[in-house]
């Protein structure tokens, strides 16, 4: 279980240099991330570890990431976006 604490540090790394991932990953902490799956939220954090030109070529669809688990949580992210 993610403390308030841990949370606030998650919702902090939301918090990028390109406004194309703020747009993505914010709002997806604040309205879909307690859906997830104690693993998936794991995943996720980690995902937030993770370069921003890496990211941004990710969610764009530039570069398949080549983490199965992280590739899995991008895809969670777009097709939330999608919807």
């Amino acid at each position: 279980m993610f403390t308030p604490k841990r949370l606030a540090r998650l919702k902090w790394a939301c918090r990028r240099g390109m406004l194309e991932l703020d747009v993505l990953l914010l709002p997806f902490v604040e309205e879909a991330f307690d859906g997830l799956d104690y693993e998936k939220q794991e995943t996720f954090e980690r995902l937030l570890t993770s370069d921003d030109p890496d990211l941004f070529a990710w969610f764009m669809g530039h570069q398949k990431c080549e983490d199965p688990e992280l590739a899995e949580m991008v895809d969670i992210i777009i097709k939330r976006v999608k919807v």
